[in-house]
C-alpha cells in the first residue's frame, strides 16, 4: 500500500506547477490510476491533498484501488493518520510505503512502521 505526499511529489519538478495547483494534482492521480490500471502500481494507493490542490479532484475513491484524502489542515498530519490507518489495515507488517522526500515526514512515518521512497520512485512508475 502507498500513501503518496502530493505536495512533495508535485513540488519535486519545478514545471509551472504553482500556478495550477489543482490541475497539478488532478494530474497526478490521473497519473497514479493510470498506474494502478496498468500495472506499474499495486493497490491500494492513497493520494493526500492539501490546499489549493483540494480543487483538483474530489475526496474518495476516484477508482478501485486509489483514494483521495483532502487534508483539513496541515498535510503532513492527514499522511501520518493516512498511514496509521493503512498500518492498522495491512494484511502485515511492512507493507505500507509513504511517497515523500521531506525528513521530517519520514521520521513520522517510520516510526508507526512505514517505509519510505522518494517521488523519483514513484514518477519511475507513472
Amino acid at each position: 500500500m502507498l500513501v503518496v505526499d502530493a505536495a512533495n511529489v508535485v513540488g519535486s519538478r519545478p514545471d509551472g506547477w504553482w500556478r495550477d495547483r489543482a490541475g497539478a494534482a488532478r494530474r497526478l492521480v490521473d497519473a497514479i490510476v493510470a498506474a494502478v490500471t496498468g500495472g506499474a502500481l499495486d493497490p491500494p494507493v492513497v493520494v493526500v491533498l492539501e490546499g489549493a490542490a483540494r480543487a483538483g479532484i474530489a475526496a474518495g475513491p476516484v477508482t478501485t484501488g486509489v483514494i483521495v484524502v483532502h487534508a483539513p489542515g496541515a498535510g503532513d498530519d492527514a499522511i501520518v493518520a493516512a498511514t496509521a490507518d493503512a498500518i492498522a489495515a495491512a494484511p502485515s507488517p511492512g507493507v505500507v510505503r509513504v511517497v515523500t522526500a521531506d525528513r521530517a515526514l519520514r521520521a513520522r512515518v517510520v516510526v508507526l512502521g512505514a517505509g519510505c521512497v522518494g517521488p523519483g520512485w514513484l514518477r519511475d512508475r507513472t
